[in-house]
């Protein structure tokens, strides 16, 4: 990438990772145009970006003269501190993480294709949640084309392997094969690829499900002779039994790269515990205003700061970088 890129410039560049249809990323792909540097290190991405735009653009242009696809709207609102979607073939275990992590009910049975639709909860984590997707499964016949979206736009994926089968190494596989010749692919971290911004990566963690089971090691043993390109971090868990699954809970949330921020206003002498705002590592007080209300940010006047890092009350500016559990009190202009 070129040096010296804008705060303004990565988060257009992480916007457009995560955009979801070729309207979303067009607008992105114009921001990271004009924030993006304009010096002699950049100039090959200067080039990329303008292909794509030209190409996005065409995408949208041809769209509009092609028939109207008839189904049903499968677009999820984002809720929470992040977004995970779990992938996997058919009766992988899916349905049933969801059922251990969340509220959701989604149907579990022990024969194929049982989830045939995009099914979301949401995970608790101490006093935040995190949005979890169940996907229909991926076989090499099978692939709904809006799970690219869902994969391209998620903090994390959660790829299930059923070791309780003889047939779950294949399984995985498949999917594998499905995703990594596309432009969106699974990868131990997230980001775009140097040399095509249009090459899209999710960070993904690798879930061996049924650890019970009494051949699941030998199975994991033929997994990794078998799958030796499925470099993602790993968990072996046992989503029926609940071995393992508090492990992989607090990784999720790890993997959301997010704070928790309490906020309270000057008469209070408490902040509101119950539910915080989460923002990305690294954010600042201005990043908080921007979530509270549209407005905060360009009436901001100053903060007081709680927390590990400063003295109880800290008179801070916008830029300062807030930490995680940090108490915050906004003075906001009238």
């Amino acid at each position: 990438m070129a040096a010296n890129l804008t705060p303004q410039y990565l988060r257009a560049e992480e916007e457009y990772r995560r955009a979801q249809t070729p309207e979303e990323e067009l607008k992105w792909l114009q921001v990271m145009f004009a924030e993006i540097p304009k010096h002699k290190a950049s100039e090959k991405m200067q080039v990329m970006l303008k292909t794509k735009i030209a190409d996005v653009k065409k995408e949208i242009e041809s769209s509009k003269g092609a028939s109207k696809k008839v189904g049903k709207s499968v677009k999820i609102p984002r809720q929470g501190a992040g977004t995970v979607i779990v992938i996997g073939g058919p009766n992988s275990g899916k349905s049933q993480l969801l059922n251990f992590f969340t509220k959701a009910k989604p149907e579990v049975a022990p024969y194929p294709f049982t989830t045939q639709t995009a099914t979301p909860g949401m995970m608790p984590w101490k006093d935040v949640f995190v949005q979890l997707v169940d996907t229909p499964p991926i076989t090499p016949d099978f692939f709904e084309s809006y799970l690219y979206g869902y994969i391209r736009g998620a903090e994390l994926v959660l790829l299930m392997v059923d070791l309780g089968d003889d047939d779950g190494i294949q399984q995985c596989q498949d999917v594998l094969d499905r995703l990594q010749g596309g432009k969106t692919r699974l990868a131990r971290e997230s980001g775009l690829d140097e040399d095509d911004v249009g090459l899209s990566y999710t960070k993904t963690f690798l879930v061996f499900n049924k650890c019970d089971l009494p051949d699941f090691q030998d199975r994991l043993e033929l997994f990794r002779e078998f799958c030796p390109n499925a470099d993602f971090r790993e968990f072996q868990v046992s989503a029926t039994e609940g071995t393992g699954m508090e492990e992989l809970r607090d990784a999720i949330y790890d993997a959301m790269g997010v704070i928790r921020v309490y906020t309270k206003q000057p008469t209070q002498k408490e902040p509101d515990r119950d539910k915080p705002f989460t923002l990305k590592q690294g954010s600042c007080v201005l990043d908080l205003c921007d979530q509270i209300h549209k407005d905060y940010a360009t009436r901001f006047k100053s903060a007081r700061v709680w927390g590990e890092a400063v003295h109880d009350g800290t008179v801070v500016k916008g830029d300062y970088v807030i930490h995680d559990c940090d108490v915050v009190e906004l003075t906001i202009s009238p």
